[in-house]
């Protein structure tokens, strides 16, 4: 049964200090946000941040359907006790009574509903306002008469036939326990004349539309027939805070809804029809999924580390550039997408100018083995906010990578969805098919964003974690279970044993190819890339050699030589005959001809060869004129002529300035840090030495800060110099004398934000009186105002302290 301790009053400070260290150690590790530094120092403040709304909305969206179910049945009954919530969502058959149980036990695990000492169920007060009409009801009719005059209560009274009493007070008991009796209320309307009876059935069934806004000048619509009966006896009200929209209060709505009618409630999850899968095939399709990423991450970020892929001036990478790469790596349109989009978001790939260019951290990276390397890539999609193979919008629109878009919520509970849908299938189970796994999401996450290009529920999604190895036959793989725990270290562990070790060899055969098996070592695939075209990637990795590739590693300045022992110390075998004679041929006509710039000079030992230029057509548009018998001179610049020979099938080599051969060297382009250091006002005095983006406030343990906070006094004194209790620091006592609107929980936040160099998201209120919230770091205080580097504009910002309305732990 539900059994939450008691605890000797109403508030949820109360209930808190009520229950066993275990338990609250349960509640500050679901709700880490509230105990992030600086650790709250009672129980009341503890609440305060447990209710402050941006911490419910955080909570909010991790909730399954039954949870906001059950809290939005509370919203419309207020504190009532469980035998009434169990009434009207239809559990009172004992059958049913687990189903709530558990799903009050969860939400009060999650500090959103809990039991006082009389026995009445209360909800977190933010939790109230995420329905406008909860269950298609309007508030309860004490709400709605709260600005009603004693006189229009006296007349709803004498209407209903109940003596009003002397006072408003009264007056406004009476008549809510007048209403409060479903019979009662059935008992008016059976009086009401036909229209009325008409009207309040049709608004008890239906959900209350939006407020029509009625401009200056432009007359109300005509009241409908039997109306005004309905609101002489308080079954309807007049709201004059909506423009005089009539409502009906909730305790006239659910009567006249009859008693047959249950909130909905669904317990159980949806029925998926499974099929049975053994261990060992989820782990062979996981390691070849994983494999395969692996690979395709490494040519991916490969092609945009040597050629950085521009950038369209909306933002993003757009539809061809994601070709070009998708054509040069040999993978499809989704993969490149996922992999840009989770590299971007592990720091390996950065804006730089109108490019996105690898950073010094890719190198790293492509050092590493493959399980690591991909260990990386899927810690960064488990937290995407967003879905990467989105290609289109709801118009249909083809939409960029990497585009600047906002994160969405939404995107990444659908993920956070699949993730425990599939872990709860029985063991041993997987689904029959993806579409089997669609209602699964929507009931463990019904905050979960359907894609327009979604032919079946989050079908997306699920392709992706399909070709991530993150689900594989249908059922959860041992990656996938590591996501989902956000266990880095199993993460590694499963990667590792899944994944081979990097391949450092290659077979070479006649047909002037080279494959490798599996995922090449970075070192490996380096000498092939400067030597061959890759022609293949995934579980093997195919190269080929043609004498262009084998004359663009000569431009390098290595020799046959070097490239021959190179390849042999690699090779699984002795290099074929048909690869070593064509390296040495095209050697060998390698540099017979050489350009020095004059504008430029063609020059070689060959005079037959050199004539043979100076005649040549296809080089006519070069201008060629022959000085000497080894000598041409060109009236193109030596870029443009080197070109314009290789393409006509020659093999120059350009030369310096004092004749020596000139190194074709490839040029690395790494992109700068992805977060710039931000430049304070002031002496600099608290400027950070390194360019690193400040941490956000670190969690404390929730085991030892239950402990402290159950030592805590019941009643802790709160900071008032004038009484002689003073403030926790100076920086909380002057961050108080100018923030009128911050609670003592706001206060101390952002003081320890300012004080220990941590980030931490403000709500601010603009002079315009727009509200906006910014996370902000590197906080400076310069009263009345607060210098600080804005993430969302990317700059300076200076915000004034007054302004400032709530504050809350950098997400």
């Amino acid at each position: 049964m539900f059994d939450i301790s008691r605890s000797d009053g109403s508030t949820l400070a109360a209930w808190l200090r009520s229950l066993e260290a275990g338990r609250l150690e349960q509640v500050l590790t679901i709700r880490a946000d509230a105990a992030s530094g600086p650790e709250p120092r009672s129980f009341s403040e503890l609440a305060d941040r447990l209710q402050r709304p941006g911490s419910v909305a955080l909570v909010l969206p991790r909730l399954a359907l039954p949870h906001l179910q059950v809290a939005e049945a509370l919203a419309v009954l207020g504190p009532v006790p469980r035998n009434a919530l169990a009434d009207l969502l239809g559990t009172a058959p004992e059958e049913h009574a687990d189903g709530l149980d558990a799903t009050l036990e969860s939400l009060a695990d999650h500090a959103l509903v809990w039991q006082d000492s009389k026995g009445l169920l209360r909800m977190a007060a933010p939790l109230r306002q995420a329905w406008d009409a909860p269950l298609g009801l309007d508030p309860p009719l004490a709400q709605l008469l709260e600005g009603a005059t004693s006189d229009e209560l006296r007349r709803m009274l004498v209407a209903l036939g109940v003596k009003p009493g002397g006072t408003k007070q009264q007056r406004l008991t009476a008549l809510v326990e007048h209403h409060s009796n479903p019979e009662q209320i059935i008992a008016v309307v059976a009086q009401a004349p036909s229209a009325t009876r008409k009207l309040l059935e049709r608004r008890a069934s239906t959900v209350p539309e939006r407020t029509e806004f009625i401009m200056i000048g432009i007359p109300e619509k005509a009241p409908e027939p039997g109306t005004r009966w309905a609101l002489e006896r308080g079954l309807l009200v007049e709201d004059h805070h909506r423009y005089g929209t009539l409502r009906m209060p909730a305790e006239v709505a659910l009567a006249l809804r009859g008693a047959d009618w249950h909130a909905p409630f669904d317990p159980a999850p949806p029925t998926a029809a499974t099929a049975s899968v053994t261990s060992a095939d989820v782990e062979r399709e996981t390691a070849a999924a994983a494999i395969a990423l692996g690979a395709h991450a490494a040519s991916v970020l490969t092609v945009c580390a040597t050629t950085p892929p521009a950038r369209l001036k909306a933002g993003g990478i757009g539809a061809r550039e994601l070709a070009r790469i998708g054509k040069a790596a040999q993978c499809d349109d989704a993969m490149v997408r996922i992999v840009l989009e989770t590299a971007h978001a592990a720091g390996l790939l950065a804006r730089d100018g109108d490019n996105v260019a690898a950073t010094e951290s890719y190198d790293a990276w492509a050092s590493q083995e493959p399980a690591e390397q991909v260990a990386v890539l899927l810690q960064a999609w488990r937290k995407l906010p967003l879905t990467p193979t989105q290609a289109r919008d709801e118009e249909g629109k083809a939409l960029p990578a990497l585009a600047a878009a906002p994160p969405c919520a939404g995107c990444l509970q659908a993920r956070e969805g699949l993730l425990t849908a599939a872990a709860r299938l029985p063991a041993g189970q997987g689904a029959k098919s993806a579409a089997e796994l669609g209602p699964l999401i929507d009931w463990n996450r019904p905050f979960a964003e359907q894609l327009p290009q979604d032919t079946t529920p989050f079908a997306t999604v699920i392709g992706e974690a399909q070709l991530l190895g993150v689900l594989a036959r249908g059922a959860l793989s041992p990656i996938g279970t590591a996501l989902l725990d956000d266990d880095t270290e199993a993460l590694a562990a499963a990667c590792q044993r899944l994944l081979p070790a990097a391949t450092t060899e290659a077979r070479f055969g006649t047909d002037l190819t080279a494959v490798v098996a599996g995922t090449p070592s970075a070192r490996l695939a380096a000498l092939l890339d400067s030597v061959a075209d890759r022609e293949a990637a995934g579980t093997a990795s195919v190269w080929r050699f043609t004498p262009a590739t084998v004359r663009r590693a000569l431009d390098t300045g290595r020799t046959p030589g070097s490239i021959v022992d190179d390849l042999t110390a690699v090779a699984v075998e002795p290099l074929p005959q048909p690869l070593s004679y064509l390296i040495h041929d095209t050697a060998r006509s390698h540099g017979r001809v050489r350009v020095a710039a004059a504008a430029c000079v063609i020059h070689g030992q060959e005079p037959g060869l050199l004539a043979e230029l100076a005649a040549h057509r296809k080089l006519a548009e070069l201008g060629l004129r022959q000085l000497a018998p080894t000598v041409l001179l060109s009236r193109t610049p030596l870029e443009r002529t080197l070109a314009a020979l290789r393409t006509a099938g020659y093999a120059p080599v350009a030369e310096t300035a004092d004749g020596a051969v000139r190194i074709e060297r490839t040029t690395r382009r790494r992109a700068a840090a992805p977060v710039p250091r931000p430049r304070l006002p002031g002496s600099g005095a608290l400027q950070r030495a390194d360019d690193r983006m400040p941490q956000a406030s670190a969690t404390a343990d929730p085991g030892l800060l239950a402990a402290r906070l159950q030592a805590t006094p019941p009643t802790t004194p709160q900071p008032d110099p004038h009484n002689g209790v003073p403030f926790g620091s100076d920086t909380e006592e002057i961050i108080a004398g100018y923030a009128r609107q911050l609670s003592l929980t706001d206060i101390r936040q952002l003081a320890y934000a300012a004080d220990e160099g941590q980030a931490v998201t403000i709500e601010y209120v603009a002079a315009s009186g727009n509200r906006t919230v910014r996370t902000v770091s590197e906080l400076e205080l310069d009263p009345p105002y607060l210098y600080a580097w804005c993430h969302l504009r990317d700059d300076e910002r200076v915000f004034t302290l007054s302004r400032v309305h709530g504050v809350m732990p950098a997400r």
